[in-house]
């Protein structure tokens, strides 16, 4: 691209925190070569769309916003749409067909080529071209000391890419590929680099962090954390997602020696019933997960857990989900997503049978959702009177007299400090819990760390 010439590039991001990650990745290849961010639609040199297709809610909204781009697009045809993330993947060739708008698509593994792609559609040589490559990797790119944009105080860190699990349900392992683990250095010169520019505190993401290294024989995933806890000026580790089945004693240890982890896990459990679970080829039993569940309070007796549930996966009976809302009450989880189940196409359950029907879904979920509110309300209770850790990310966008930040529980505080009080950002401060409400915790500033 001539250096005189900026293009306007708008990224509409779509789907979990790897999506997120990727579009990062996204603007550190793309802003030294000149392209800046379109303040919208309207003043967009390209659109790119990071996509996500675990759910068909996620999908409906990409096409949704397709749909708008087209008639965009007819106004203004020198307009370059892109494609990427796990639609683009999963569909290839086919979103060209249904979205004739869309110039080019590029696959989960091949956004190191984005700029090349981009430099070759913005002059004409490839108008409608689809790169899809899952030979070429992403994490093999070296990003270590590329630009980071809007580094904000918690930030993420891709640690592997990909699963092996093939849970029934999911199309990860289609649309991203088998399990690669990055090198422990380079993980720990992104966190470092990120950490100089502001970062305090990161999030390691991968679909399956438990099994991290495993497949290369690198170091272990609690051996990493370990590494990352020795970095200087960051103050909080975090993780997510974690598997059950691969949730090791090792792992459990770290909640209790590692002073920079964070005391909460996300471990989704998707269903409590054990005929569900062999369905759904999650690979452990509803006895396993409880089990592990007490020995991690028992390592860390105040950590917060969280997990993911699916209603109406396919067989499921009432008493099937009776034993979901059991699992429920007996484990006390801080939060929960919950989804109903929609079939993907790529994934083996869209072929079980029975399907459950959408009103019964609807009424569940509705019903599950009632019993977890329950317990959050209850958790954040134990919290008033007590003082809290809060990392503090700044100024509450609803109050702004109020700062706001989260706990090492991951629960979101809201909290006042005397007038006086100097810039609290990317500080640890002690808050006072007064008030507990069904998303967050309301108190005051006790003293700085």
């Amino acid at each position: 691209m001539s250096t005189n010439q900026t293009r306007h590039i708008l990224i509409q991001t779509y789907g979990c925190q790897m999506n997120v990650y990727d579009t990062e990745i996204m603007w550190r290849l793309l802003h030294p070569l000149g392209y800046r961010a379109a303040a919208s639609e309207k003043t967009a040199d390209i659109i790119l769309i990071n996509t996500c297709a675990i759910r068909e809610k996620a999908e409906q909204k990409v096409f949704s916003f397709l749909g708008r781009l087209a008639l965009l697009k007819q106004n203004r045809p020198q307009l370059i749409i892109g494609i990427c993330g796990c639609i683009a993947q999963n569909q290839g060739k086919t979103l060209i067909q249904r979205s004739p708008c869309i110039d080019f698509v590029v696959g989960t593994h091949a956004l190191f080529q984005l700029p090349s792609i981009l430099d070759r559609v913005w002059n004409g040589q490839h108008r409608q071209k689809v790169y899809v490559d899952f030979e070429d990797h992403l994490i093999d790119v070296d990003l270590d000391h590329s630009p980071i944009m809007n580094t904000d105080i918690s930030g993420f860190v891709t640690i592997m890419r990909g699963c092996n699990n093939y849970c029934a349900y999911c199309v990860v392992p289609y649309v991203r590929g088998r399990e690669m683990s990055r090198p422990s250095d380079n993980i720990i010169n992104e966190i470092k680099h990120k950490v100089s520019k502001g970062m305090r505190e990161v999030t390691l993401l991968g679909q399956n962090v438990n099994s991290y290294g495993k497949r290369e024989g690198m170091v272990s995933f609690s051996a990493l954390l370990a590494e990352v806890n020795e970095i200087k000026d960051l103050l909080r580790i975090r993780f997510t997602t974690s598997h059950p089945k691969d949730l090791d004693m090792d792992l459990m240890d770290a909640f209790a020696n590692l002073e920079k982890l964070c005391a909460h896990i996300h471990l989704p459990v998707q269903s409590g019933s054990d005929q569900i679970l062999k369905r759904m080829n999650r690979k452990y039993t509803r006895k396993e997960y409880l089990a592990k569940i007490d020995r991690l309070k028992n390592k860390c007796p105040d950590i917060s857990i969280t997990s993911d549930f699916i209603v109406g996966f396919p067989g499921e009976t009432r008493e099937d989900f009776d034993d979901s809302l059991s699992l429920i009450r007996d484990v006390e989880y801080d939060s929960l997503f919950a989804f109903q189940y929609s079939d993907r196409d790529i994934a083996p359950a869209s072929q079980f049978f029975p399907k459950v029907d959408d009103k019964i879904k609807r009424d569940r979920l509705i019903e599950l959702l009632d019993v977890q509110s329950k317990n959050t309300l209850k958790r954040n209770d134990r919290c008033i009177g007590q003082c809290h850790s809060v990392l503090v990310e700044g100024k509450s966008k609803r109050d702004t007299d109020q700062w706001t930040g989260r706990t090492s529980g991951n629960k979101i505080v809201n909290f006042i400090a005397p007038e006086t009080t100097n810039n609290l950002n990317a500080f640890l401060v002690d808050v006072f819990i007064e008030e507990a409400c069904a998303h967050s915790l309301r108190g005051y500033l006790c003293h700085m760390k």
